[in-house]
């Protein structure tokens, strides 16, 4: 039986489980290799990081783990997790079974882009959904904003922060306020209500817009909004509370409403999507662990 299963193998998985093989605590992190920045070229405001890419930047942390033989990485998906009054049975695709006494939930959440032909062709090299982590890099290209979806108004007023050339797309949608458009009208950025037919570039660069009235929009890069969902069910399995955003609802160091189950990094979210933070929401997810298995047993 484990201390603890960590599932999710992105930043927040893997420091939470490097905090705990070094509390001496025999873990597993189950690691399908499928992580939410798959389409991400770099990686970007991690301190000594900056650039990495995102193969690498696991790379070198599944190095990090191996030198503690009590991290055991485990490359398999898991597909259930089943509670009982003492422990935790995980199940995977692969057919196996493992017993952990408690669980670490670093799953993250799924990306949900708006249904626009051609627009996953572009996703993650000319078209971004974070500025925080691609805006430095366009700040001096002309963008669009593809604003279909709520917050818009929000991305397009983060977006401006690095680049005031901004054309708005709502895609035929209500996602503006008349105040917001009256507002983006003052701050010169256009907006343009029509609904998109597709996006076309070639080998990931966007080139043109083309709307079903027939007009095209040419921009080689920009911002979309997005909605995010969670991108496993097992806080439905084992019945945990969410948040308004969508997450699942824990505090400072992890605990959710069910006793020996945490969660870490974007599954909770609660926090902008930043490879920094996500490996500190794994930390103190780590520290919540031990602080409860101490507490317990002292």
């Amino acid at each position: 039986m484990y201390d603890c299963a960590v599932i999710g193998g992105g930043p927040a998985g893997l420091n939470a489980s490097l905090i705990l093989g070094r509390g001496r605590k025999e873990v597993i992190l189950f690691d399908d290799d499928t992580p939410r920045n798959a389409v991400t070229q770099e990686s970007h405001n991690f301190i000594t990081r900056d650039g990495i890419k995102p193969s690498e930047f696991r790379k070198a942390a599944h190095t990090d783990l191996r030198k503690y033989a009590t991290v055991t990485i485990q490359k398999e998906r898991v597909s259930h997790i089943i509670s009982d009054a003492s422990s935790f049975r995980i199940q995977t695709e692969a057919g196996g079974d493992y017993i952990a006494k408690t669980i670490i939930l670093a799953t993250g959440m799924k990306d949900i882009l708006p249904d626009i032909e051609g627009i996953h062709d572009v996703y993650g090299t000319s078209l971004f959904a974070c500025p925080f982590c691609d805006g430095w890099e366009l700040k001096d290209i002309p963008l669009v904003y593809i604003a279909d979806g709520e917050h818009a108004f929000h991305g397009v007023k983060m977006v401006s922060n690095w680049n005031k050339d901004i054309v708005v797309c709502t895609n035929g949608k209500e996602s503006l306020s008349v105040d917001e458009k009256n507002l983006l009208a003052q701050k010169q950025i256009e907006v343009i209500e029509d609904e998109i037919l597709q996006l076309q570039g070639e080998k990931g660069q966007l080139k043109t817009i083309q709307f079903k009235n027939g007009k095209e929009l040419q921009k080689e890069a920009g911002f979309v909004s997005y909605k995010l969902q969670q991108a496993v069910p097992f806080a439905e399995q084992l019945g945990l509370e969410m948040n308004e955003m969508g997450g699942i609802k824990t505090d400072i160091y992890g605990r959710t409403s069910v006793k020996g189950v945490y969660a870490c990094g974007d599954t909770t979210a609660s926090n902008p999507p930043q490879l920094i933070i996500a490996a500190s929401e794994g930390s103190k997810a780590a520290l919540g662990v031990i602080s409860d298995f101490v507490e317990e047993t002292f």
